[in-house]
């Protein structure tokens, strides 16, 4: 067996299922991990540790006497934090939510709960998911199991972070323009931003009404499935959520793609936000993984990235004015700099400029799906290899180019997941877009792909530090 920090959600779950493997002793092994290494990360902002081992002893006493509930019955997972917690603290990294204690379940927690997951606690996130890396706020940033040194990115940075590390199997995110997918990719693990609305946002504190997604991250495709079964479904208090439908995922996950067409956006890469030189050998080696299972590649032609990004900030900016207006206007100061500014500038947008912002998303979403009509899923990297953790410009949000936001845009299901690692060690990224409501055929491209490769083989070192 494997370290027990380090098996996937699906290896645990067989395990736990055969009785080979406690809950109890599972989480324990996370919850020495996290004490023995998350000061050099931050990871988590919030630990439930004595809560966790009452779950896990619940769990094991369940499932000795029934057998499990679902695949995630007695595993442990952490919430990224601006999900509600019922009695445990949600700050959203923010001073304005220092002392927040929910009384209510968000409905994901709700979900995880019902399905007999361990809550190991809360991970770090940019203040309200939008500002940051800050150093002025509630705690400091998150940082890279790979270096350190390094961004986990933004703004599911805490909980991509602990997956990677080690100190937890799942873990779930937000992504408003690439907050799921670009921790992922930072850190080299899976994550998904789902079909817009087949996961419900109830309880998870917003960020932009028209463009949020809730979503997983875990080590593999295979690990995302298993949440996503958990914790997608109509909710009738979420207003944006899709009463459909929600199929096997895990089902799904033949690992066969021979005949699947792949359409990559050349003009995105090569004239719009060009690839270093690494960057795209990474991407064509991930490409010719699939033309060897026995999938075709194609050139698709979508508008330009840009008009995306433009639409996207200009109505998320104004959404973002609409929820913290009035604590900007009454206690600016408990908001961090790069949050503060940020809000500002939704308030100089106006009412004409947003609703034309609104009416081309619709131009641009309906040629979205044009072209994804033609092909089963895109592909593209998801971002460079991350960089320096450094504070970053305020006005960067609305300067630096992204291969992420069209699919929020278009609301297209978009996985992250790892296909390899740079000369200094950072990950490269893999992104897979699919069709409106085909997650599965992401995740199922996803998983076929690591399946293929050795990419998740390979595990961050950390070593507690000894003090002489």
């Amino acid at each position: 067996m494997t370290d027990l920090h380090f098996l996937t959600i699906a290896e645990a779950s067989r395990l736990i299922a055969a009785r080979k493997l406690s809950p109890v002793e599972l989480t324990d092994a996370y919850l020495g991990r996290i004490a023995a290494l998350d000061d050099q990360l931050g990871s988590f902002v919030t630990l439930t540790a004595e809560r966790a081992r009452g779950e896990a002893r619940a769990a094991d006493a369940e499932i000795v006497a029934k057998g499990p509930r679902s695949r995630m019955h007695g595993i442990p997972y952490c919430l990224k934090d601006i999900y509600e917690t019922a009695g445990v603290r949600t700050t959203a990294q923010s001073k304005l939510l220092a002392n927040n204690v929910p009384v209510r379940d968000s409905a994901c927690q709700k979900k995880l709960a019902a399905a007999g997951g361990v809550l190991l606690g809360k991970n770090a996130t940019w203040e309200f998911a939008h500002g940051g890396p800050s150093w002025d706020v509630l705690f400091a940033p998150a940082r890279n199991p790979w270096n350190p040194e390094h961004t986990p990115a933004g703004s599911s940075s805490g909980s991509a972070a602990a997956v990677a590390a080690g100190f937890a199997p799942a873990t779930l995110g937000s992504d408003t323009g690439g907050s799921i997918r670009g921790p992922a990719a930072a850190c080299g693990v899976a994550g998904l931003k789902p079909t817009y609305g087949l996961v419900s946002r109830r309880g998870v504190i917003p960020n932009c009404f028209s463009h949020d997604h809730a979503g997983p991250l875990a080590w593999t495709a295979e690990d995302v499935a298993i949440l996503m079964q958990i914790i997608a479904g109509h909710d009738p208090e979420d207003p944006g959520s899709l009463d459909v439908p929600v199929p096997d995922y895990v089902a799904a996950l033949s690992g066969d793609v021979r005949g699947l067409v792949i359409g990559v956006p050349w003009q995105w890469l090569e004239e719009e936000i060009p690839l270093s030189p690494a960057t795209r050998a990474s991407f064509d080696a991930a490409l010719a993984v699939f033309l060897d299972l026995g999938a075709t590649v194609r050139p698709v032609l979508l508008p330009p990235l840009q008009q995306f990004d433009d639409v996207k900030r200009t109505i998320a900016v104004v959404e973002l004015f609409t929820i913290h207006g009035k604590d900007l206007r009454t206690r600016p100061e408990m908001f961090g700099s790069s949050l503060r500014y940020r809000i500002i500038a939704g308030g100089l947008v106006r009412a004409e400029e947003y609703l034309q912002a609104a009416r081309h998303r619709t131009v641009l979403a309906r040629a979205m799906q044009a072209v994804m009509a033609t092909v089963d899923v895109m592909m593209l990297p998801t971002a460079e290899p991350a960089g320096k953790l450094e504070p970053l410009p305020p006005e960067s949000l609305f300067t630096r180019p992204s291969f992420t936001t069209a699919f929020n845009v278009g609301g297209n299901p978009a996985l992250s997941i790892c296909c390899g690692f740079a000369e200094n060690g950072l990950p490269f990224s893999l992104q897979i877009a699919g069709r409106v409501l085909d997650d599965a055929t992401v995740l199922r491209a996803g998983d076929a792909y690591e399946k293929a490769t050795a990419w998740r083989d390979r595990r961050p070192s950390l070593v507690a530090e000894t003090i002489s």
